[in-house]
């Protein structure tokens, strides 16, 4: 694994900004809290290696936050938290490979907007760009694709900062050390080392021409393999309590660009996704029995409508209303059966569900600890309006998921351990392994970590 030059951007000497810390930090879901002993804001590569050496000689514990946006304790500690949001920005672009380089507290937004300013694009995306780039990539975060993976399967080299205070660079191209950590680095958790910078592959930006359309769960099921074989991207949105479905299918045009137009995209997107979604949420939450009511008037609310854009104005949307969610990825080809049986166990219960189940997909990737790893996946998200009881429904949703062998999503709520984690992870223990060796310590541990990895 080698070690790069020192850095002197955003260099302010040996002296680390750091302050004691007088508040909770809070996720944006609201559902985990922690209280650090301090908090630190580098603003170099310098400042965030000096930050880990000075809290490793003090016996704490090291994690580092990005925008909150996981629904687990990933990034809670009772020690010292690093904030990146100094370590921002493109180090570099080089055309001839395709690739760029991005400081790791950049957020997804800024990039993919900086990207486009060159001509430049992600191949594939989520559907929200609030997190950083370090924090998206650490858990996994993905979108829908045939052929084209998450955004860590993305990722062509890796620079982090290890428990010893050692700056490390990897990539598929080095040596087998660097190999050995690529292949585990690119989701990691956390729990390797605290990663600043990453180097990921882009190409020429270009057109996706989406087709939002209603169509019935009972086709949606029966035409899942045809849907999935057909378009570059597909994705559905299942309403509880109906038998409707919302279905979103992402292709690569030769244009023309036709975005959605200002009006109708502020109806849809705001009004009725986010304004009053809202309003029917806060309802359904204070009349759970008005709940199946709600999800047969908001599972019609939408319109079938297309529209050709650059990539991330297709891929990603606004995401305004608060929820909870566990998310898992079963083998692609369970994926009807998974969605059967969910509905029925939802159709025999009294559960009151108003948030949609989100489907995705993604083709098989060789990083350790990816949901998608060694096997074509299907997602199944099941969400709840945040300050409604989740637990019933989760705990039913977990056990279909799990008997499919399912994988939770690392940023996701989900009650997996190390032990579980162990049989449907071939490389497990490679990835421990690694993490022994460079954190023998763990001094980037936290109880989230000791539950899903082992001590």
């Amino acid at each position: 694994m080698s070690r790069p030059p020192r850095s002197t951007r955003g260099t302010r000497g040996a002296q680390t900004g750091s302050r004691k810390s007088t508040e909770a930090w809070r996720n944006w879901a609201g559902n985990v809290t922690a209280r650090p002993v301090r908090e630190v804001t580098p603003a170099s590569v310098e400042e965030l290696t000096a930050a880990v050496r000075s809290a490793a000689e003090d016996g704490l514990k090291v994690k580092a936050v990005g925008s909150g946006h996981s629904f687990t304790a990933a990034a809670a500690t009772d020690g010292v938290l690093i904030r990146p949001q100094l370590l921002t920005g493109i180090r570099s672009i080089d055309r001839t490979n395709g690739t760029v380089t991005v400081e790791a507290g950049t957020p997804l937004k800024r990039l993919n907007m900086a990207l486009a300013r060159e001509g430049l694009s992600l191949t594939n995306m989520g559907d929200i760009m609030e997190q950083t780039v370090s924090g998206a990539t650490s858990t996994g975060t993905h979108g829908t694709g045939r052929d084209s993976a998450s955004i860590a399967a993305q990722i062509k080299g890796l620079e982090l900062v290890t428990a010893s205070g050692e700056l490390l660079t990897c990539s598929e191209k080095g040596t087998d050390d660097e190999r050995a950590l690529f292949a585990a680095a690119r989701i990691g958790l956390g729990a390797l080392g605290i990663v600043t910078a990453i180097t990921f592959a882009v190409e020429p930006i270009f057109l996706l021409s989406a087709r939002e359309e209603p169509m019935p769960l009972d086709r949606v099921l029966t035409d899942f393999e045809e849907l999935h074989a057909e378009n570059e991207h597909f994705e559905f949105y299942w309403f509880p309590h109906t038998d409707s479905c919302n279905t979103k299918r992402n292709n690569r045009s030769a244009g023309p660009e036709a975005p959605v137009p200002k009006l109708s995209g502020f109806v849809e997107d705001e009004l009725l996704s986010n304004g009053l979604f809202q309003v029917a949420n806060s309802i359904g939450r204070a009349v759970p029995g008005t709940i199946p009511a709600i999800a047969k008037v908001s599972s019609r609310a939408l319109s079938s409508r297309t529209y050709t854009d650059i990539p991330y104005k297709v891929f990603t949307s606004p995401r305004r209303v608060r929820f909870v969610e566990m998310e898992y990825a079963v083998p692609r080809a369970a994926l009807v059966d998974t969605l059967r049986e969910l509905k029925s166990m939802v159709d025999r219960s009294r559960l009151r569900i108003s948030f949609p189940v989100e489907v995705r997909t993604a083709p098989a990737d060789d990083i350790a600890l990816s949901t998608a790893s060694d096997r074509d996946t299907a997602y199944v998200a099941v969400h709840m309006y945040k300050g409604t009881p989740y637990h019933r429904y989760f705990t039913a949703a977990e056990q279909i998921l799990t008997a499919h062998e399912g994988r939770p999503h690392w940023g996701k709520m989900h009650t997996r351990d190390a032990e579980y984690f162990a049989r449907v992870y071939p490389r497990f223990g490679e990835f421990t392994a690694l993490r022994d060796r460079l954190d023998p310590d763990r001094v980037f541990g936290n109880a989230y970590l000791r539950r899903i990895l082992g001590d």
